[in-house]
């Protein structure tokens, strides 16, 4: 247990605990406005967990859920301008990061979160009997005497033995609980006292806090005596003394929860700002991003962190979406994923992946991912129709950004384009919406809206401009498969057939519903 042998512990390389995606979330529903916040279906789109991962290397429970909940909901002006200051002064002190990281090192040994504990309800009233309990082993040593000196004495050591073994099996398993969440509390309190004694800047809080959190490190810890006596164990079956320190201890913690929630955030931001200062070392392409009205964006080499060999695109939008078009694996949904994931970092943390970016902090919302659930008994048009109702009915939230990709793919073409149209006209009412689309009919009927963009990858290198498709490479790409000519020379066929009847036919419509 960290508290009992602090020194030991921190000079030691933690163990890596595993935490579950629900567990790293608790922080963030603690008792955050779900309103501004991304919701589950854009943290999966925009691949999230995997860049949390990314930033939250080396990082305990704690400050991987401060990086959770920033992620989530983002920082309003005064805070996102606050951690710019602390990201910046740490950026240019590595000396000093490193001598932080070392007193964070204690956080890294909780192997449990607490946030349910410091955020939840109040504990079940202890039994009335608690207080009562010392009576038990007390009985069982005069058992012992009458052992000794009356015939049936083994009958009064039985009686007394009984009750203190089921109280045992009874709060075995709650115990063990109980003493991994102290463990935890023992890792904060301690990360507290070395912050304290490193002192200097950004640390004046935690020298504030060094008296009661000592205090209260003690009073939660086993004593002295039971750390030192070899059979401590015998205490709890004989003694009861483990069941009288639970209730004892949690009484203590709830009283202190206040106090605890107060050191439990700041040791998080503080490992959540260093592990963003770590992340950036190891990082060129970033910058520091302005923050704009909504319906501004301005991305110029922009970049997603989790690929490997990005290719840096432009984005620039005042007012009006962007219907963005290009040829199979051209990059269409990963330049929304890009948009997405820098949207997100800039009001989470003030960076972006990018040579230069001016950006909302505003919610974002994707639908990137929608798919047929044969357990759920959805298909992938009905998936799509939920989650663009989803979107549309958010009309209480702020107004943000949204990235869809692919829209309606799930059913044929015309009802695919008529259902589009509508739905994308609508959120553009509230939102600034991003969308690409192999249906390159909806560039003339949305015109009035959106801007359309092409990803151009004739250089080898892709390049967001201005236009829609010309070339599409469906078709092409039959031959690299193996398809044979008889099947691609008719697909070409049938491909000419429909840009005659229905191209001309459907830029006919669009003009007579633009004018009407």
């Amino acid at each position: 247990m960290l508290p009992d042998a602090l020194e030991p512990a921190a000079r030691r390389e933690p163990p890596s605990y595993f935490f579950t995606p629900e567990e790293i979330g608790r922080l963030h529903r603690a008792g955050l406005d779900e309103r501004s916040a991304l919701d589950d279906q854009t943290w999966e789109d925009l691949l999230l967990e995997a860049y949390q991962e990314k930033l939250a290397q080396g990082s305990s429970i704690f400050g991987r859920q401060m990086l959770h909940r920033r992620l989530r909901a983002g920082l309003d002006d005064a805070e996102c301008v606050a951690l710019g200051e602390r990201l910046r002064g740490l950026l240019a002190d590595p000396a000093r990061v490193d001598a932080l990281e070392a007193a964070l090192l204690p956080l890294r040994h909780a192997e449990t979160e607490i946030t349910g504990l410091l955020y939840g309800g109040e504990p079940p009233p202890a039994p009335f009997w608690t207080p009562y309990v010392l009576m038990l082993p007390l009985l069982l040593l005069m058992s012992l005497a009458l052992l000794a000196t009356q015939p049936l004495g083994w009958m009064a050591t039985i009686a007394a033995l009984v009750p203190l073994m089921a109280l045992q099996i009874s709060y075995h398993h709650r115990i063990e609980l109980w003493t991994t969440t102290l463990n935890s509390l023992g890792a904060l309190l301690a990360s507290n006292r070395k912050l304290a004694e490193l002192g200097g800047p950004l640390l004046e809080p935690f020298v504030d806090a060094r008296d009661p959190a000592a205090r209260l490190h003690k009073r939660v810890g086993r004593s002295v005596l039971m750390r030192m006596t070899p059979g401590a164990a015998y205490a709890n079956w004989f003694g009861a003394w483990n069941v009288r320190h639970y209730w004892k201890t949690m009484g203590v913690v709830h009283a202190s929860r206040a106090f605890l929630r107060d050191v439990y955030l700041r040791c998080a931001a503080l490992e959540a700002d260093v592990a963003l200062v770590r992340h950036l070392g190891g990082w060129e392409h970033w910058c520091w991003a302005e923050r704009t009205p909504a319906r501004t964006l301005h991305i110029k080499g922009g970049v997603h962190p989790l690929m490997e060999l990005p290719f840096p695109l432009s984005v620039q939008l005042d007012g009006r979406g962007a219907f963005v078009s290009g040829q199979n694996a051209s990059g269409k949904s990963t330049l929304l994923r890009m948009v997405g994931l820098n949207l997100v970092t800039a009001r989470a943390f003030g960076f972006c992946y990018a040579t230069a970016a001016r950006l909302p902090a505003v919610p974002v919302r994707a639908s990137m991912q929608n798919e047929d659930s044969l357990l759920g008994g959805e298909s992938l048009y009905m998936s799509e129709l939920r989650r663009a109702h989803e979107l549309l009915a958010a009309s209480g939230a702020p107004a943000g950004i949204c990235l869809v990709d692919e829209v309606f793919r799930g059913t044929n073409h015309l009802e695919s384009v008529s259902a589009a149209c509508a739905v994308l006209e609508a959120l553009c009412a509230r939102d600034l919406v991003l969308v690409s689309s192999h249906n390159l009919v909806l560039a003339r009927l949305l015109h009035g809206q959106f801007d359309p963009f092409v990803i151009d990858t004739s250089s080898g290198c892709p390049v967001l401009t201005p236009g829609v498709l010309l070339n599409p490479n469906g078709i092409a790409l039959l031959a690299t498969q193996g398809f044979g000519a008889g099947i691609e020379g008719r697909a070409a066929e049938v491909a000419r057939w429909l840009t005659a009847h229905l191209v001309e036919p459907e830029a006919a419509i669009a003009e007579s519903l633009n004018t009407a």
